[in-house]
């Protein structure tokens, strides 16, 4: 895992990159933002759609939730960035699309439209 610091005003976000899954329940959610948070002292964090387990975006499985509720209580925000039209479900679609218009998950196609939300985000 490699972690590099994009920094704008007083805003730090966390760019993580890995080959590999990061992700693939809450207790690996949880051990992933207590290790950005302690090493890179950030509560923003972006990665690839790939680090994350594919059951995270099949609904039914409840690991969305769960996982973004952990985001939640510990204050994190975390930007999502792949290609999400891979998809067919109804229910993800309007999932991403209420969470896009919030200010702590975020789920684009492209990096740069991501880091900008997250610095934004408060």
């Amino acid at each position: 895992m490699n972690i590099t610091v994009d920094i704008r005003n007083n805003s730090k976000v966390a760019i993580v990159e890995s080959d590999g899954i990061l992700i693939s329940d809450v207790q690996e959610a949880l051990d992933f933002m207590a290790s950005v948070r302690y090493t890179e002292d950030c509560h923003k964090i972006l990665m690839s759609k790939s680090n994350m387990t594919e059951d995270f975006f099949e609904l039914k499985t409840r690991l969305a939730g769960d996982i973004l509720q952990k985001f939640t209580n510990y204050q994190v925000k975390i930007a999502i960035v792949g290609d999400f039209d891979v998809y067919d479900s109804k229910s993800l679609r309007d999932f991403i699309y209420e969470c896009n218009q919030g200010s702590s998950f975020f789920f684009f196609k492209e990096r740069e439209a991501a880091l900008d939300a997250l610095h934004n985000a408060g």
